[in-house]
């Protein structure tokens, strides 16, 4: 149970770390891995229309999102 608590408070640390690195960088500017932008144009191919500023999750459960 020790090296379960200790590897837990030590997660909790480095997942504050992070969370405080990106939300102090503008997402327009945040790039987590080197393909990123591959990642998105992919996205956006798949999802075109998909307003991501502000999600509606009963939008989402749509039949016409399914």
């Amino acid at each position: 149970p020790r090296v379960e608590l200790a590897w837990a408070m030590k997660a909790h640390q480095h997942a504050q770390v992070y969370f405080n690195l990106i939300s102090s960088v503008d997402p327009k500017f945040l790039n987590l891995t080197k393909v990123d932008d591959r990642i998105y144009e992919e996205f956006r191919k798949t999802f075109r229309d998909l307003r991501i500023d502000l999600l509606d999750p009963e939008e989402l459960k749509s039949e016409a999102a399914k």
